[in-house]
C-alpha cells in the first residue's frame, strides 16, 4: 500500500510540473498576443517577466526528464526560486518602474539586453518597445503587472507542493 501511494505522490508531483510548465508558456503566449494583436507593446519588466516564466518552464521540463523523486525535487526548487524572482519583479514593475516615463538602463534592461542580449536574438518576443509608464496597461480593470505577481505566486505555490508532497513520501 506505501508503494501504492508513493507511485500516486510521485505521478501527482509530475503532473503539476507539466501543469506549470504549460501554464508558464501559455503566459507568454498571451503577451505575445496581447503586444502583437492588440499592440501592447512590453517594456523591460514585462520583458524580463517573459524570460522569468520560460526559465520556470525549462526548469519544470527538465524536472520531468527526471526518472528520480530527487531530481524533480531540484527542478521544482529552482523553479520555486525563479517565481519568487519573477514576484519580485512584478512588484517592482508594479510599485517602482510604472511610476517612471523611462526605464531604460535599469536592471531588466541588463539582464534581457546586455548579459542575455535576448532582444538581439529574438527581437519579437524579447525586445522592450515602450517606457514602463507607457506599459502600465490593464485587463478586466487589473493592471498587467497585478496579473502576472498573482500567476508567479500560484506557481511559487504549485511547485511548492510538489516539494512538500516529495518529503511527506520520502518520510513515510
Amino acid at each position: 500500500m506505501a508503494a501504492l501511494y508513493r507511485s500516486a505522490e510521485r505521478g501527482r508531483g509530475r503532473w503539476m510540473l507539466a501543469a506549470v510548465a504549460l501554464l508558464c508558456v501559455a503566459a507568454v503566449g498571451a503577451a505575445l498576443v496581447s503586444q502583437h494583436v492588440f499592440d501592447m507593446q512590453p517594456c523591460p519588466w514585462c520583458v524580463l517577466q517573459r524570460v522569468i516564466y520560460l526559465a520556470i518552464a525549462l526548469a519544470c521540463g527538465i524536472g520531468l526528464l527526471w526518472r528520480n523523486a530527487t531530481g524533480r525535487r531540484v527542478a521544482a526548487g529552482l523553479g520555486l526560486l525563479l517565481a519568487l524572482a519573477g514576484v519580485a519583479a512584478a512588484l517592482w514593475q508594479h510599485f517602482q518602474a510604472a511610476a517612471s516615463a523611462s526605464c531604460k538602463q535599469t536592471l531588466a534592461d541588463k539582464i534581457v539586453s546586455g548579459w542575455l542580449q535576448l532582444d538581439s536574438l529574438w527581437p519579437d518576443v524579447f525586445s522592450a518597445r515602450a517606457s514602463c509608464a507607457d506599459a502600465a496597461v490593464s485587463l478586466l480593470g487589473i493592471s498587467y503587472d497585478l496579473w502576472s505577481l498573482a500567476l508567479f505566486a500560484a506557481v511559487g505555490l504549485a511547485l511548492l507542493a510538489v516539494l512538500r508532497q516529495r518529503g511527506q513520501a520520502r518520510f513515510q
